[in-house]
Order: structure tokens, then C-alpha cells, then sequence
């Protein structure tokens, strides 16, 4: 494959639909390549917006919109980031002749919980929990009740937890659909899950285009809200489990095709694999990477993006902390321990515009050789972060 630089008007050029902390890591591994990176987001001054050639600030979900960036850039290839993006823009783009990673139809079954879970457990016949859908208050009610409590609520469309809760009791049902219209993206519909009293769950991340396929070490993490606050690489796991975890990963990605890294999710209880959603693209517990491994799953992305081989080395076991903004600012200042920079650990700021409480803000990375110390040491860090 011939490069070019940014500077001649035959780069390869890639758009990103969405410029949050993982889409700007994307764009790193991608200009280290020498390839032009165009940012777009439905915010200023957004992570990737910081060190991509170019940015725009449209509103993602407007078809119209997304396609004249798309015409007005003409890139090699369009890199869906978030969720809540018009997805007819991309069937639009394919029909035109660009490139979608993976590919449009992949994105439309994983860019909502409906279309993946039913692809899943009813076109491939995975192992799922049990699910109904509902658009009603009163068929929220009724598909609790049949599922049974305790059971999961989520919007069909979010992301980072947003509009997500666990309902114990009838009475907390009122209360969940309220939460559930807190959703980034469509919380026009809700999926109703079984809760899995699982030992623990992994993501699986899974990296394939014509070279192959490659699985990196299984990612363990704590959730809270829906949403990350700590992983860490790798999560001991039996042979035996983990094969199976590998061939489920295998089996919907292949199902999905085109070329990319993919988030696989799953419940792990004793030997029991339960697939529960899938990303195509670079996973916030993957953050991990950035110090376990010798390319981290943004290069790995950009790797199987353009055809490359897909080989890497583990350097070690390590842990990602999740920082959460503890006040509201509309310019940030953060405080960090200086012994969080170490041979064996940093931090990663991803130099978000605004903070409010609660917003994933920073990340600590630490490399160690004993994985429970590695966790102990990146959560130390993140307790000891102050913003202002």
C-alpha cells in the first residue's frame, strides 16, 4: 500500500462520524500513517476535532447533512464513532460509491440493541439472555412481568449507559421509563432483559479484514450506571470459555463482514457464554490497550481499515481507571497526582470542551505484571484526580 502526506491532494482520507475521546485516539493511529483525518461531531472543539486536518459540527442524525460533508470530503472511508448517526446518510454513501466500515447494513444492526439482539439470538441462533421490546408504559409493565424481576432497561439506541437502570419491582417500572428518555439517541422503544446473575463479563475484541481474523486478550470490567469505571486485560478465563467466547465473537462478526475491530460483549456464568451486544468499532474498556499491547485497538482498527496485517505482542497485564467529572465547567482544569507518571503508568486526557458531574473526562492507564495489583493502582490514580 502507498502513503501519501495530508498535504497532497491524493491522500487517503478518513471521515469520522463522531470525534469523542475514541474517535481521537482513531485519528492519532491514522495520521501516524500519514492519512488525512476528517472529524465530525455535533459539538465544537470535540476530542478528535483537536488533532484532525479538518472538522465540521453538524447534527449526525440529519441525512442531508451527512452526505454534503461526505460529497464536500469525498473520503476513502467512513468511520462510524457513535451511535446516533443517519443511517440512511450511510446506505446512501455505499450506493455512491464510498466506504463504510464496516459496512452500512453492520452498523445498522448494531447501532441498535433491536436489530442486533434479533440478528443475534434469532438469524444466527446465539445464546442470549431473554428479551422483549416495548413503545408503551403498559407494555413495559406487561414485559417485565413475563421476563421477570430483577430485569434490564435500555433504550434501543444509547450510549455509556445514558437512560439505562435495573428494575427490582413492579413499582420501579414508572420510575425506569423515566430514566430510559435520558438515552443518547432513540428511546422511542425499550429492550426489556432477563438479568443474568453472571460471575463476570468481558468484551471480546475481535479484529478482522482479508488478512484474517485476530481476537486480543479477553477484557474484564466493572460497570456502573451502564457505564465503565474500570477494566483491565487480561480476565482469567478457562480455556475452554474462552474458545467458546472466541467462536460466538467469530461467528457474528463474520455474519456482520467488512473489515475493522469489533466490541464483542459478553455474560460469563460457570461455563456458560451469553453474547449481549456488539461495537464496530474501538470499545471504551479496549482503552486498556493503549498500555498492554504493542498496537492498541485504534491501530489495530486503522490496520484492518486499510488491508494491513493484523499482528501485535502483549507487553503485559494492565488496567484502565474511568474518571468522572466531579463539577460543572465550561472550561476544565484537571489536577493530577504526579505519581501517576511512572514507567508503568500515565494518564490520558481527552480534553473535552465542557464538564459536567458525572462525564467521562480521563482515563489511567497501568501496566503491571499482577493484573489484581495493576486494577488496585490505575483505581488509586483516578481517586486522586480533581477537576475544576
Amino acid at each position: 500500500m502507498i502513503f501519501s502526506s495530508p498535504l497532497q491532494s491524493n491522500s487517503i482520507k478518513i471521515l469520522l462520524l463522531g470525534s469523542g475521546e475514541l474517535g481521537k485516539e482513531v485519528a492519532i493511529e491514522a495520521q501516524r500513517l500519514g492519512i488525512e483525518v476528517v472529524a465530525v461531531d455535533k459539538y465544537e472543539h470535540a476530542p478528535a476535532h483537536l488533532v484532525a486536518n479538518r472538522s465540521y459540527v453538524i447534527d449526525m442524525q440529519n441525512e442531508a447533512a451527512v452526505l454534503d460533508v461526505i460529497e464536500r470530503e469525498r473520503p476513502a472511508y467512513i468511520l462510524p464513532e457513535v451511535e446516533a448517526i443517519s443511517i440512511s446518510a450511510l446506505f446512501e454513501a455505499e450506493k455512491r460509491g464510498f466506504r463504510v466500515i464496516p459496512n452500512a447494513e453492520a452498523v445498522n444492526k448494531t447501532m441498535n440493541r433491536k436489530n442486533i439482539r434479533i440478528f443475534a439470538a434469532e438469524t444466527l441462533g446465539l445464546k442470549t439472555s431473554r428479551y422483549a421490546f416495548v413503545t408503551t408504559l403498559d407494555g413495559l409493565k406487561t414485559a417485565a412481568e413475563r421476563i421477570g424481576f430483577p430485569c434490564v432497561i435500555k433504550p434501543v439506541m444509547s450510549s455509556s449507559g445514558h437512560g439505562q437502570s435495573i428494575v427490582y419491582t413492579p413499582e420501579e417500572i414508572a420510575a425506569s421509563w423515566e430514566v430510559a428518555k435520558e438515552a443518547r439517541g432513540d428511546a422511542s422503544e425499550l429492550i426489556v432483559e432477563e438479568y443474568i446473575p453472571f460471575d463476570y463479563e468481558i468484551t471480546l475484541l475481535t479484529v478482522r479484514n482479508e488478512t484474517g481474523t485476530v481476537f486480543c486478550d479477553p477484557i474484564g470490567h466493572h460497570q456502573k450506571d451502564g457505564d465503565f469505571v474500570l477494566s483491565w486485560q487480561p480476565m482469567a478465563m478457562t480455556p475452554a470459555t474462552l474458545t467458546k467466547a472466541q467462536s460466538i465473537a467469530r461467528t457474528v462478526t463474520d455474519g456482520l463482514g467488512g473489515r475493522g475491530i469489533f466490541g464483542v460483549e459478553f455474560f460469563i456464568k460457570g461455563d456458560e457464554v451469553y453474547f449481549s451486544e456488539l461495537s464496530p468499532r474501538p470499545h471504551d474498556t479496549g482503552m486498556v490497550t493503549l498500555i498492554t499491547q504493542s498496537q492498541s485497538e485504534f491501530a489495530l482498527h486503522v490496520r484492518a481499515i486499510l488491508g494491513l496485517p493484523l499482528d501485535f505482542v502483549v507487553c503485559g497485564s494492565g488496567a484502565c481507571g474511568a474518571y468522572k467529572a466531579q463539577n460543572t465547567s465550561t472550561a476544565p482544569v484537571m489536577d493530577l497526582p504526579d505519581d501517576a507518571f511512572t514507567a508503568t503508568s500515565f494518564v490520558r486526557i481527552f480534553g473535552k470542551p465542557e464538564s459536567h458531574t458525572g462525564r467521562r473526562m480521563a482515563v489511567s492507564l497501568v501496566l503491571d505484571e499482577d493484573v489484581e495489583r495493576a486494577k488496585k493502582r490505575a483505581t488509586r490514580i483516578v481517586e486522586r484526580i480533581r477537576d475544576y
